[in-house]
């Protein structure tokens, strides 16, 4: 076995484990579907053993009341092991419905939940598409690896050793010679789902890339129509496609000399256990009616063994699956909680970035030796051209990544011990470009505050004038906005940010470029929702459009991660430096006036 086949085998107990562990959560409906896989399987190796007396009875007598009687009662026996074997199969199915349905509900809880637990870098480093793809399979596939062990691998095993049983008291080289054959087929079954097993996982790999792609394209629609590039789209899908049809075709390649195999093998004992039974008949040791009983064991291990083989290969495929969702569970949240974290406590809104620094992953500088303090409820813009670290001065703030080097404190508290949730909660962001989920307008102002009533959802949104494009609407506030909220505007998304901001009501406001994509008339409308919004709390404004933050009470001037100057609009204008002023004069305009 190579390195990377036995890396692979070896993650089939990591999965096993995660999915015992979330079946032991349910123990009674894990006893009953055994208990009941038990019966129906007893019942198999029993009743065949009612139908050989039956044949032997009609075909070894003349026809009397009393062959008669004893065929009955034979008959009666059958039907009645029959019949116990039809209610095991239905307290299996009633136990493994409510065992499968809720262990796959708490497998996509864990999922989800873990998934949302990694940091922003992990999100725009993987397509959206695959990650939804893993979690679905991580859940779904434990419904094909319990069925599998339930349905197939625990009930063969428990026939198997039953009608090896009955067959070696009837003739023990039958019984060893079956068993024998039994072992040989299960083990060249593993050997050959081994060896195909990298197959598989290939064309998982090629699936979910196909379905990164496809999720990609979708989310870029717009994009692809307005540079007409359909065409080269076409391509690039054809060739991803191409790929996994090319490992799809290897897997049923393998099939087909797989099934061939067994094929062979099936149709050899089947003639061996038969000749030998002549020979054991032609010395009076066995009867017709154990030829009958031959036949029904061996045709009922055949169906069970080769469906061994038919749910290995989808077993494996689950556990391929699995592994990809796993992978990403075993995998540590770049952005934890350190032990012992306390809640954050903002009582006045101080924060102070100290000698902060900060790189990604690329080694690409962005801060070094940044320091800013910024007093209680000061409203501060940072300014400076593209590319100088603004951005992500709030990404830091909010513990969307982790510095480099330095502090950064709120009051005095290092975020960095303190709870994430507590730190995101003290502060409210309005982005550049709002991300909007595909529900109702009224569901995505409230997520600034999910707790709020439907009355403080309304008024948050009156006052960031919302309520003049909601009106325009049939539903109202019930309409769905589309997927990332493309069924508005740029405008009129960032005023539903605007408008969670609010209802948030936070300590700290985070607005990064927050009118950028409003029109005129739209500035106009929000200036004083602004105003309202900013007013007591502690506010890190991000602009490239000075006009928009001349009035705030301090301007810093960034450039190459670093403060390169600070004060007041007018100061800045005439400090002997000229960078602000550069910027200035290529600028005009005014926002956020004072009363």
């Amino acid at each position: 076995m190579t390195p990377p086949e036995k890396k692979k085998l070896a993650r089939v107990w990591p999965v096993l484990h995660a999915y015992s562990k979330a079946a032991s959560a349910y123990p009674w409906s894990l006893v009953f579907a055994v208990v009941a896989a038990i019966v129906i399987e007893a019942a198999g190796v029993v009743a065949p053993l009612y139908l050989r007396q039956f044949i032997n009875v009609l075909s070894g007598n003349t026809p009397t009341r009393e062959v008669t009687r004893a065929a009955f009662v034979a008959l009666i026996f059958f039907t009645a092991t029959n019949l116990v074997s039809w209610l095991g199969q239905r307290l299996r199915l009633w136990a493994v419905n409510r065992l499968e349905s809720r262990v796959m509900v708490d497998l996509y809880r864990a999922a989800f939940g873990y998934l949302l637990g990694h940091a922003h870098e992990f999100f725009i480093s993987n397509f959206t598409g695959t990650l939804t793809r893993r979690v679905t399979r991580y859940a779904r596939s434990f419904e094909q690896v319990f069925d599998s062990i339930l349905f197939n691998f625990f009930p063969a095993f428990i026939f198997a050793i039953g009608i090896v049983g009955v067959l070696s008291l009837k003739s023990l080289t039958l019984g060893t010679g079956l068993l024998a054959w039994t072992i040989v087929f299960v083990y060249l079954q593993f050997r050959m789902m081994r060896r195909r097993q990298p197959l598989r996982a290939a064309r998982t790999e090629k699936d979910s890339k196909v379905t990164g792609f496809l999720s990609d394209a979708m989310t870029n629609h717009s994009t692809i129509t307005s540079f007409a590039a359909m065409r080269y789209e076409n391509a690039r899908f054809a060739e991803t496609v191409h790929r996994w049809y090319l490992a799809m075709r290897r897997v049923w390649d393998a099939d087909l000399w797989i099934y061939g195999i067994q094929g062979l093998l099936a149709v050899g004992i089947e003639s061996a256990l038969l000749a030998g039974a002549v020979l054991l008949w032609q010395r009076g040791l066995i009867t017709i009616g154990d030829f009958v009983l031959i036949q029904v064991y061996v045709l009922g291990l055949f169906n069970r063994i080769w469906n061994i083989g038919q749910n290995m290969r989808q077993l494996y495929d689950a556990f391929a699956d699995a592994t990809e969702m796993l992978d990403i569970m075993e995998l540590p949240h770049g952005i934890q909680n350190m032990p012992g974290a306390k809640p954050l406590s903002v009582r006045e809104g101080a924060i102070d970035f100290d000698r902060v620094r900060f790189e990604y992953h690329d080694s690409q500088e962005v801060l070094k030796d940044f320091n800013l303090a910024i007093a209680p409820r000061e409203k501060v813009a940072l300014v400076g051209s593209s590319g100088a670290g603004k951005s992500t001065i709030a990404k830091l703030l909010l513990r969307l990544y982790e510095v480099s080097g330095g502090l950064i404190r709120i009051d005095g508290q290092d975020i960095s011990r303190v709870t994430q949730e507590s730190l995101r909660r003290a502060i409210a962001l309005v982005p550049q470009e709002p991300l909007l989920f595909h529900r109702s307008l009224l569901d995505n102002i409230r997520y600034g505050r999910p707790e709020a009533t439907d009355e403080e959802v309304i008024e948050s949104a009156r006052q960031a004038h919302c309520q003049e494009f909601i009106a325009r609407y049939p539903d109202g506030f019930n309409t769905l906005v589309g997927e990332r909220g493309v069924k508005l505007s740029g405008g009129e998304r960032q005023r539903v940010a605007i408008a969670r901001a609010i209802l948030k009501d936070a300590p700290i406001l985070v607005l990064d470029e927050a009118t950028s994509s409003l029109d005129s008339e739209s500035e106009r409308l929000i200036q004083d929702a602004l105003l309202r919004l900013m007013k007591g709390k502690t506010v890190i404004a991000i602009a490239h459009r000075l006009s928009t933050v001349m009035h705030m009470d301090r301007l810093i001037v960034m450039e190459k991660g670093t403060v390169a100057l600070s004060g007041t609009h007018k100061e800045l204008l005439a400090h002997e430096s000229n960078l602000y002023k550069k910027f200035w004069e290529i600028q005009a305009g005014g926002f956020l006036r004072e009363d």
